[in-house]
């Protein structure tokens, strides 16, 4: 009694469990799917037409001057160029990181420091000029495959080790099988490499900037530089020429005429005039009769004649 109750008990939960062991198988599937693109995503390479294009930044540019700098002597070009075909055959090899950065600042494979150093050196420009050439898509002929290399002079019993090249201090490799086949073959589809787009004026990071640890501060904006405003300059007057005077002088002389008012008054005041001057006449004719008026009383009356 007691096992088939446990039977049915078992049975019973296999079925209530069914579906969740279902959805958790398609939840890790799904979850696989999306870890393969977001690296794509993350490290700039996009595919189209069958053809990957890995796209690099200014500090990219930098991880590999570094590359280039520390593990080479810096004697000659030719090792220079060297180090860093090895870069980019790492690059595009599908077993190392996706970027240059990643590539360079992987644990362990290239020299203490290369992310941290200061590159101070006379043979700087030389090393940068031959990054540039790199990034632009030259290698070396002999490092088709080499994605290996150590400072030459040093033996290892190691029989897979292929050497094909030695300069700049430095021995390359490749890693063969026993038939003479390559462990790590380059893939044989074509990409290219594009500058990745960055704002204009953004400064190439200096000499010691880490590349492999973030600041936690935000970028500071370039200084502006100052800006030149084309000023008008004032027009120089044109020297004197000994001619008749100019024309254009015309308009400031009646916008400022200040011609005196003449002497005579004007037409409407004469009538005023010629009244006030005929009112003074008859004055004096009035005055005139009385006082002939005056005297004719005066004359009338009788007066007493002085004493002798």
């Amino acid at each position: 009694m007691k096992r088939s109750y446990l039977a049915k008990t078992l049975f019973i939960g296999a079925l209530v469990a069914t579906p969740f062991i279902l959805a958790g198988c398609t939840t890790t599937s799904t979850g696989s799917k999306s870890e393969k693109v977001t690296p794509a995503k993350e490290s700039g390479v996009t595919i189209r037409n069958g053809k990957k294009t890995y796209t690099y930044t200014s500090k990219d540019r930098e991880c590999l001057e570094r590359a280039m700098f520390f593990e080479s002597a810096r004697s000659s070009r030719d090792g220079l160029v060297a180090v860093g075909t090895v870069v980019m055959n790492r690059l595009v090899s599908e077993k190392y990181p996706e970027t240059v950065c990643g590539v360079v600042g992987q644990k362990n494979q290239f020299a203490p420091g290369v992310m941290t150093r200061a590159m101070n050196s006379k043979a700087l420009p030389d090393v940068k000029e031959a990054a540039d050439a790199v990034l632009k898509g030259e290698r070396h002929p002999k490092l088709k495959n080499a994605m290996f290399f150590h400072t030459a002079g040093l033996k290892f019993p190691y029989k897979n080790m292929h050497y094909v090249l030695v300069a700049g201090g430095n021995s390359f490799y490749e890693k063969r099988r026993k038939d003479g086949s390559l462990e790590s073959p380059l893939p044989e589809t074509p990409y290219n490499l594009a500058a990745a787009y960055e704002p204009k004026g953004q400064s190439m990071p200096d000499s010691t900037y880490n590349v492999t640890e973030p600041t936690g501060k935000t970028d500071r904006l370039p200084a502006a530089s100052p800006v030149m405003v084309a000023a008008a300059q004032p027009r120089v007057a044109p020297a004197p020429v000994a001619t008749q005077s100019v024309v254009a002088e015309a308009p400031v002389q009646l916008a400022y005429n200040h011609t005196p008012v003449p002497a005579q008054l004007p037409f409407e005041m004469k009538p005023a005039v010629a009244q006030q001057n005929a009112f003074a006449a008859n004055s004096n004719e009035m005055n005139e009769q009385k006082a002939d008026a005056i005297g004719a009383l005066l004359l009338k009356q009788d007066r007493p004649e002085p004493a002798l």
